[in-house]
């Protein structure tokens, strides 16, 4: 990565934190744009999420992940506290894997 190309993205990453910052009382937002804005949130956090979950790089993460990630969602909605949470996705993973599981 060039110096140029370097310099033009951290510029940008701080222009896009300080604009609503400088903007907030002169700019008025639709409802509707303020829900699409928070709905596309949402979609990037559950593509980043599944890609995460499946893939690891180009490839198929296995078994063992997926597998982790679903006993950590079932665990969140039983409102199980965060730590246990993290610890039984990975045990679940690390016991497949230790088990042969990919």
């Amino acid at each position: 990565m060039t110096w140029t190309a370097l310099i033009v993205l951290a510029a940008g990453t701080y222009l896009m934190r300080l604009l609503p910052l400088l903007l907030h009382d002169r700019l008025e937002l639709s409802a509707r744009t303020v829900r699409f804005v928070e709905l596309g949130a949402v979609a990037l956090l559950v593509a980043l999420a599944a890609t995460g979950t499946w893939f690891e790089g180009a490839e198929f993460a296995g078994w063992a992940r997926p597998a982790g990630v679903a006993v950590a969602a079932v665990a969140v909605w039983r409102r199980v506290p965060f730590v246990l949470v993290v610890v039984l996705a990975a045990g679940t993973t690390a016991g497949l894997r230790l088990l042969g599981v990919a």
